[in-house]
């Protein structure tokens, strides 16, 4: 049987699997009597755990939240995760002000850390090159709570936002999920005043968030809200756009086209149509092309003719072995 102390910290253990558990299985589990199940569940009150429990044969103990955060008990391969969590957060995120509080929490459980467990994290950042490059905007920390909380409530959103071309604009909104995607975060929600789904960068938000009157329940856009927030995301990214008809069948070609690429519509078993965007022509070009099946370029004229040139520049930088290179995948009439 083991000791008090040792028998609270696995009873701790299996409270915070967030289950509910019967005396009879807890006391099973420690090799104790129910009685005994019952003067640890107890004891744990005391130290300021707030275990719940219900009577009866659907009743049981689950540990709930009080009114301040008790000591967690974390297993070896937790801390490690919490810990490598915490340097990451510290060392620069997308969230504004979270640096400084993740270093206090992870000074909090560095001074506890065994010996090999702080090895193994310190490992994992002394062996990991962080690559400079252009980082998102920074989200406000309350702001990300507030919309979460507007979320969970069905609360009605108002704010001040700004699209990519800089047109600012009131919009009224009822709140659906957030996404986290390219490390930037997107709040997907019903616009009432255009009456349909809108996805929005909360980095774009200008105003102060207002919570509103309770929001009527929604069926969402799409039962996989992440492919949605993808497919979005993709329609309004980069500069240029552009609409293009592949010689190939849908289901043929939506392996090498993820959503965050561009979406596909079916045209017949033969073609389908692909809309894309990207922040260089060029680069929205190679893309289409890599995909490796023929294609017609639909619009804009100015993608058609970048087709173009760098078809006849790759024709060039390649002897041609006397065929007509990329005569197809030029695509620049519209047949």
């Amino acid at each position: 049987m083991l000791e008090t102390s040792a028998r609270l910290l696995r009873l701790l253990s299996l409270l915070q699997m967030h289950r509910d558990w019967t005396g009879t299985q807890l006391a099973d589990e420690l090799d104790i009597t129910p009685r005994t199940v019952r003067r640890d569940v107890g004891k744990l009150r005391s130290l300021g755990y707030p275990v719940n429990a219900a009577p009866g044969v659907a009743g049981g103990y689950r540990l709930g939240a009080g009114s301040e955060l008790p000591p967690l008990l974390l297993d070896d391969d937790e801390a490690v995760a919490v810990a490598v969590g915490l340097r990451t957060a510290a060392s620069g995120s997308s969230v504004a002000g979270i640096e400084e509080s993740s270093l206090r929490a992870l000074a909090k459980l560095d001074q506890v850390l065994p010996p090999a467990l702080r090895r193994r994290v310190v490992a994992v950042h002394a062996y990991t090159v962080p690559v400079p490059g252009f980082g998102p905007e920074e989200v406000d920390a309350e702001a990300l709570s507030t919309i979460a909380g507007a979320c969970r409530d069905r609360l009605e959103l108002r704010f001040g936002y700004g699209t990519h071309d800089g047109t600012r604009s009131r919009r009224v909104v009822e709140p659906h999920r957030m996404a986290h995607l390219y490390g930037r975060w997107y709040l997907v929600a019903w616009d009432q005043t255009r009456e349909d789904w809108r996805t929005f960068r909360v980095d774009r938000i200008t105003s102060r968030l207002a919570l509103g009157r309770r929001c009527p329940r929604r069926e969402p856009p799409d039962a996989d809200l992440a492919a949605y927030v993808l497919r979005q995301v993709s329609a309004t990214r980069g500069r240029y756009r552009a609409r293009v008809r592949l010689h190939a069948s849908k289901a043929s070609v939506q392996p090498k086209v993820p959503a965050h690429f561009g979406t596909l519509t079916e045209i017949d078993d033969e073609c389908c149509l692909l809309e894309v965007g990207a922040g260089w022509m060029g680069g929205l070009a190679v893309h289409v092309a890599s995909i490796g099946v023929g294609f017609t370029v639909l619009e804009p004229p100015e993608f058609a003719e970048e087709v173009r040139t760098l078809a006849a520049r790759f024709a060039a930088a390649v002897p041609s072995a006397g065929g007509d290179a990329g005569a197809d995948a030029t695509g620049g009439d519209d047949r």
